[in-house]
């Protein structure tokens, strides 16, 4: 099997609210997976069904193969909340060989990885802070610890770089390469679009309890993108009109150009190349996510409003 996980017409409803309306989307082995959505989107309960916290009125979660056992299979995964899972008495290093424990490691294996990992993250001084003490950054650094300390195969982390600093960010973020690279599954949750498409190979985009988006990173971006180009020219061109493109923006020798219906690359350059002008770079212009974001999600709200209107 090449997916870690398989999620087949899965639905959560309560009360009048359709929180997960018949989500199906598969997650290979390895990968770093994004699951995107606006406030309200349903992620949270579909994170939550995911772990076992939640049950599915109805559809099936497949985990490596094998139909999800709540009771069983939740060691196999580790869950970073975005709210704090930490109990604010204890001391740092209690709390995480108390927690690694839980997840079945043995008492030396749990301070043999505990040490790695706080040594790894510059965390050795910590031992016996109390949580209450630690800032926001600090203490995600240590549920991070805690959520990927016993190996799991599946790791879901809801917004895991709230709250810190941008050396630190870059520290779990390379960390977070260093787990796929090794054969876990992350899950990346997050609303910050620029992280989703620096980190993560897949996304799957969800609005109003729907999926409304899956695929690659790469190829989403080719799914929307408008044709748009930005050139570059050693000098001004005498004419800047041609019918092969649209004129979208100009700075000095800088031109944003939309090529129309029925014309290719290779008609834009060939237009400023037959003026002997020398073009010092071409490029695509790619939408980002955020805007891809921006645009499915105020779409689908749109649909939303106009079937409410139709069944009043």
């Amino acid at each position: 099997m090449n997916n870690i996980l398989e999620l087949q017409h899965l639905k959560k409803y309560y009360a009048t609210q359709k929180a997960v309306d018949d989500i199906s989307f598969n997650i290979s082995k390895g990968s770093i997976f994004g699951l995107l959505g606006p406030n309200g989107a349903g992620k949270t309960t579909l994170l939550r069904m995911i772990t076992g916290i939640f049950y599915p009125d109805s559809g099936e979660i497949i985990l490596d193969g094998k139909k999800f056992d709540p009771i069983n299979d939740i060691i196999k995964i580790g869950y970073m909340p975005e709210e704090r899972g930490l109990y604010k008495k204890m001391k740092i290093g209690e709390q995480a060989l108390y927690l690694a424990q839980l997840k079945g490691l043995s008492k030396k294996d749990a301070l043999e990885k505990i040490k790695f990992w706080f040594k790894r993250l510059e965390m050795e001084s910590w031992w016996n802070k109390k949580v209450e003490d630690l800032s926001k950054g600090m203490s995600q650094k240590l549920q991070f610890v805690t959520t990927v300390l016993h190996e799991p195969k599946l790791i879901i982390l809801d917004e895991p770089f709230s709250g810190l600093d941008p050396v630190n960010a870059n520290l779990i973020k390379d960390e977070i390469y260093g787990l796929a690279q090794r054969g876990s599954t992350v899950i990346f949750s997050t609303h910050r679009m620029e992280q989703v498409e620096e980190i993560c190979d897949h996304i799957v985009l969800m609005n109003l309890g729907k999926k409304i988006l899956d695929g690659t990173v790469t190829d989403v971006k080719q799914q929307f993108k408008e044709n748009k180009f930005s050139i570059k020219l050693q000098q001004q061109p005498a004419n800047k009109i041609n019918e092969s493109f649209e004129l979208i923006d100009q700075k000095e020798n800088a031109f944003t150009v939309k090529i129309k219906d029925g014309y290719r690359s290779n008609d834009v350059l060939q237009f400023f190349i037959q003026q002997n002008i020398t073009v010092e770079s071409f490029n695509e212009i790619l939408p980002s996510l955020n805007d891809i974001f921006i645009q499915l999600v105020e779409g689908t709200k749109s649909v939303s409003r106009a079937f409410q209107q139709v069944s009043a």
